[in-house]
């Protein structure tokens, strides 16, 4: 008997992965879809309250950073911003990579509603979280010190080897967070995979073009000697290759492993992806 054969005949289902994984790709593919097919209003709503939710793992952030100059313990605390989040359904742009291009990749909406979500959750991301670290840093002047500190960290270094591998890496390890949420059902687990994605992106830390934006804004309010063109250069480099992170190290390699998935979905899927199911 063959491996797939036999792989079929241990598992519950008949499809050509482990039930884990068809269980797995179907909670994405489903979730991609209605995120894809929310209106313009939705998707800028739900941006704007992921930039606020982060804004509060930001605020965490600063605060344990503040206190004690430990950058581990500070994502630990900044963890908090993922876990709000996953609670409360918001979106942040970089959490856009797996989820929404599974559904596209299935056929279950089109590259035009990809677009729309990127672009609307970005916006939202940064103008939100803009507005939310101006009155973060009205109510904790104290901390001008710190976040003045930790942007410098971002914008204060011409871009290099070093910080391509960066941004590479924090694409990476919030598309991985998502996987890893995406692989369960437990909301334990799921709070976990939240508290490790934050301590890797904000503890270590890694480049982030929406976390570590906030922080540059904070310091902007602040009054630290950082200009907007200055930010815009870092977030622009720092923002494809996160892209490039999340899509090539998780995304690609997660499709690659559904491609049977993909296309048993493809075959039942309207060819028009606007087509009403």
């Amino acid at each position: 008997m063959s491996d797939p054969a036999r792989r079929k005949q241990l598992g519950e289902s008949d499809a050509p992965v482990e039930d884990e994984i068809q269980d797995s790709f179907k909670r994405i593919v489903d979730e991609g879809a209605q995120r894809l097919n929310r209106t313009w209003a939705s998707v800028l709503i739900t941006g704007t309250f992921g930039g606020l939710e982060i804004g509060s793992g930001i605020m965490a952030y600063l605060a344990v950073k503040h206190e004690t100059g430990n950058s581990l313990l500070a994502g630990l605390a900044f963890s908090i911003g993922f876990i709000a989040l996953l609670l409360a359904k918001s979106e942040l742009f970089t959490e856009g990579f797996l989820v929404p291009i599974a559904a596209v990749a299935a056929r279950e909406a089109s590259i035009g509603k990809l677009a729309k979500l990127w672009s609307g959750t970005l916006v939202a991301n940064l103008v939100s979280g803009w507005a939310f670290m101006w009155l973060v840093m009205r109510a904790f002047p104290e901390w001008t010190g710190t976040v003045t500190e930790s942007a410098q960290h971002f914008v204060g270094t011409p871009i290099s080897v070093q910080n391509v591998c960066l941004a590479v890496l924090g694409g990476s390890t919030i598309t991985l967070m998502t996987r890893m949420q995406h692989g369960t059902e437990s909301a334990v687990a799921k709070i976990v995979a939240a508290i490790a994605g934050g301590f890797l992106l904000s503890g270590l830390p890694l480049f982030h073009s929406i976390l570590d934006s906030l922080l540059i804004f904070g310091a902007l309010h602040a009054g630290a000697p950082i200009t907007y063109l200055q930010w815009l250069g870092w977030f622009g480099y720092t923002l494809a290759f996160n892209i490039a992170g999340g899509l090539l190290l998780v995304t690609a390699l997660r499709l690659l492993r559904s491609k049977d998935l993909i296309e048993d979905r493809r075959r039942k899927s309207p060819e028009d992806p606007d087509a009403p199911r």
